[in-house]
């Protein structure tokens, strides 16, 4: 069995055919089995990964195991995309898992099938999901808009429509604080997520659209989020700040946030990933946009959402 961090440095051409996922005191990990019953073992680094055992006979607290089954399907979320590029990047397809429970929520076991790689793999062979930003107005979406004169009611049944247009699961309410309402869908491997406020009037509208989107294949349909020409989620960061500041826009850094006032734009770069040697890699794109009406006392956004 070899231990490896790195779910690419496989060797060229194995064939998966089952996942095991275990959790334990020390952390996660999962077992790759190819077809010839040859097994890699990995680690799995991150929020949750290892947790500390009360003494004696000491009960878990009745939070615990939602806890773990969030951790749980977190990571299995991690595997699949991890498996899938690693197919495709060596044998040219995608591998899909079925998993179920062993013991759950700690211990879960995947068959793993092969299919022909997703058209959005190469470029031009699937429209992406693109959102259009129109600062102090609102967006514009695939097949509709989202102004911020939106009502709650409509905001949500938007979204709803989103998550149906990508196959992926329905929206369901999450409290964020500052917010009257938050939402958000998987769009492909990203994310599309949106806050309502409550205005003056006591009616609750579009206040916040956010659109994120992690480093690497970006999934079917891929988010890409575009003002002004601009792809803020594809370009480098480097590369959007200075093409803004080209247009005249004044451009406020802060830590690993960038913000644009006038438009009431804001985006974020990831957390440094560190590598085997311990230095800190960070990534070229940014990672997060939100637009909110511009207006000095409106809510900050939020980039960390569950």
């Amino acid at each position: 069995m070899r231990d490896e961090g790195d779910v690419g440095a496989a060797v060229y051409g194995r064939v998966p055919a089952r996942v095991v996922l275990r959790g334990e005191p020390g952390g996660w990990h999962y077992v790759i089995v190819d077809k010839a019953s040859t097994e890699e073992r990995h680690g799995l680094a991150g929020p949750g990964v290892r947790w500390r055992t009360g003494g004696g006979n000491d009960p878990e607290p009745p939070w615990w195991r939602r806890r773990l089954a969030d951790a749980a399907e977190a990571m299995r979320e991690t595997i699949a995309w991890r498996l899938t590029d690693r197919t495709f990047a060596e044998l040219g397809v995608e591998a899909d898992i079925a998993w179920f429970a062993v013991d759950d929520p700690v211990s879960w076991e995947g068959l793993v099938t092969l299919r022909d790689p997703d058209p959005a793999r190469f470029p031009g062979r699937a429209a992406p999901f693109l959102i259009t930003l129109e600062p102090g107005r609102g967006a514009l979406l695939p097949d509709a808009s989202l102004l911020f004169s939106t009502r709650a009611p409509d905001v949500w049944a938007t979204l709803a429509a989103v998550a149906e247009r990508c196959a992926t699961a329905p929206p369901t309410p999450s409290p964020v604080c500052g917010w009257a309402g938050h939402q958000g869908v998987r769009v492909g491997r990203g994310r599309l997520a949106l806050s309502t406020e409550r205005g003056a009037d006591g009616v609750e509208r579009l206040g916040e659209i956010f659109g994120a989107r992690g480093p690497g294949w970006g999934g079917s349909p891929e988010l890409r989020v575009r003002l002004d020409g601009i792809d803020l989620l594809d370009e480098t960061a480097a590369d959007v700040v200075a093409l803004f500041r080209e247009l005249g826009h004044e451009v406020v850094r802060r830590g690993r946030t960038v913000r644009l006032p006038a438009l009431g734009l804001m985006l974020s770069e990831p957390e440094p990933e560190p590598t085997a040697d311990g230095d800190a890699v960070l990534e070229e794109r940014f990672t997060g946009v939100s637009l909110q009406p511009p207006s000095d006392d409106a809510p900050a956004p939020r980039w960390a959402r569950g």
